[in-house]
């Protein structure tokens, strides 16, 4: 059986910050490929530099040497304006916050790709797509309620709704639950988990919890800018840590 190509691909990444005479080395030579399907966690301590390799996977920042391949177009060289439409119509984002509009209701927020394109969201697949994701993140019935008028784990929800609608290459959420009270984040956590396990969506996700990256099938574990370790979880219904806090305990982490 032929294996299949990496969605998503960091070949030896560096990222080096100038403060005046003093310099960071944020990322030392990090590299990594991450599957069609895949639920991938990068988990490490603040300052570890998980969020800065997110970001430069997903085009917001540029490496100071390296490569990233996402479908086998080699992205990390872009320009500002490719990098954008990359954005647009081949990722999607998740952040620590929400981001959504206060005019606009739930489903017209999760529409902005489309309406950004220059679709209209009411119609045709677009209209369909925006249903199927409120299905999918159990937000059936909230369509029309501005954000103000929803909990804050539910603005949430309309916030991965709104990065899959596009039904992007690849998710990349960072520090998603990190607003969020435990059982609310658990329901995030369960949102991005069915889009992997029931869609095969590729999702790529930053914390700094165990109990968050035990959703993914597969844990980086960053520390000083390098991966120290990879902790391999499979694909499975029960997303109990206690696994992953094991084996991190043995790292001692």
């Amino acid at each position: 059986m032929a294996i299949a190509a990496p969605i998503l691909e960091a070949r030896d990444l560096t990222k080096r910050y100038a403060f005046g005479d003093t310099t960071v080395d944020a990322l030392r030579g990090v590299s990594l490929t991450v599957q069609p399907g895949e639920f991938v966690a990068l988990m490490g301590s603040s300052g570890s530099g998980k969020s800065t390799l997110l970001h430069i996977l997903g085009g917001l920042d540029k490496p100071t040497s390296g490569e990233v391949v996402l479908g086998g177009e080699t992205i990390s060289g872009l320009g500002d304006d490719a990098a954008t439409r990359l954005r647009r119509d081949r990722t999607g984002f998740v952040f620590q916050f929400f981001n959504l509009i206060p005019l606009l209701d739930a489903a017209e927020n999760v529409g902005l790709p489309f309406t950004i394109a220059g679709q209209d969201p009411r119609n045709g697949e677009a209209a369909d797509r925006i249903r199927d994701v409120f299905e999918l993140v159990d937000l059936g019935g909230k369509e029309h309620h501005r954000p103000d008028q929803l909990s804050a784990g539910e603005q949430q929800r309309v916030a991965i709704a709104r990065a899959l609608v596009n039904r992007p290459s690849i998710v990349l959420a960072d520090e998603p639950t990190g607003n969020l009270d435990f059982t609310t984040g658990g329901e995030i956590l369960e949102a991005l988990w069915r889009s992997c396990a029931k869609r095969g969506q590729t999702i790529v996700l930053v914390t700094h919890d165990a109990k968050a990256a035990a959703y993914a099938d597969r844990v980086e574990v960053i520390q000083d800018g390098v991966i120290r370790d990879e902790i391999v979880l499979g694909r499975r219904d029960d997303h109990a840590a206690a696994p992953l806090i094991a084996r991190l305990a043995q790292l001692g982490l």
